[in-house]
């Protein structure tokens, strides 16, 4: 499934009080990979951005001024994002505002337009209870490089959030495994002649990746990895 992992800056919190986005970040994931695909876009909010929120984002009333209006970026935002999984960090926030925006010009919803929506937030408060789980918690906890996040930024922090769902996913691939249709022969006496078997050895890369994340579990569990153990105590058999 192709995925979209997003991310809106905005003028306030609240789009029932007239708070709209000034710009919106996106990437794409096609099988956990980041395919290089993005939209973004720097919007004009058509009315004041309020000081508290320039200081967030850093995006000012003289920089939106001449940058388009949400009308006018439409079409390709819709284009990029139909039929996408949308990956989202607090999504009811983002897709409140975004179906405020769409809803604005009379077009598709963002359920309408696109499949799941997964909330990262939720996600890491299920994993990590009672701890902070913003993004710049989220990048300290699984090893992304956060430094140059300096003030929010909506495509910056889609970058950030597809490092930090990888991480948080991480084994959750799905196992697709084929089944032999070929029909089983039998000798004369009813023995069942087997094909033969075949062997599929690790490579040194897949080795080496395997070696790097049992040390990241290993790290993780404050020394304790099951696998290890296991594997030290089969030498010693």
């Amino acid at each position: 499934m192709r995925k979209i992992i997003l991310d809106t800056e905005t003028t306030g919190l609240d789009f029932r009080a007239g708070d709209r986005i000034v710009e919106i970040g996106c990437v794409e994931l096609r099988g956990r990979q980041l395919t290089g695909q993005r939209f973004h876009a720097y919007i004009n909010p058509d009315r004041e951005v309020p000081q508290g929120a320039i200081e967030i984002h850093g995006l000012t009333n003289e920089f939106l001024a001449d940058k388009p209006k949400f009308a006018e970026i439409v079409a390709d935002f819709v284009e990029f994002i139909r039929g996408a999984e949308l990956v989202i960090h607090n999504a009811a926030f983002d897709v409140g505002f975004l179906n405020n925006e769409l809803g604005l010009l009379q077009q598709e919803s963002i359920d309408q337009l696109c499949g799941e929506v997964i909330d990262t937030l939720r996600m890491a408060r299920e994993m990590r209870p009672g701890k902070k789980n913003n993004l710049n918690a989220l990048c300290a906890e699984f090893g992304v490089d956060n430094s140059g996040r300096q003030v929010h930024g909506a495509l910056l922090d889609a970058e950030l959030l597809a490092e930090v769902y990888l991480a948080m996913t991480r084994g959750q691939n799905t196992l697709e495994i084929a089944f032999d249709s070929t029909p089983v022969d039998y000798a004369a006496g009813g023995a069942r002649q087997r094909p033969p078997l075949v062997v599929l050895r690790a490579s040194e890369e897949e080795l080496a990746e395997h070696e790097r994340v049992l040390g990241e579990i290993t790290g993780e569990a404050r020394g304790k990895c099951l696998w290890r153990d296991r594997e030290r105590a089969a030498g010693m058999a």
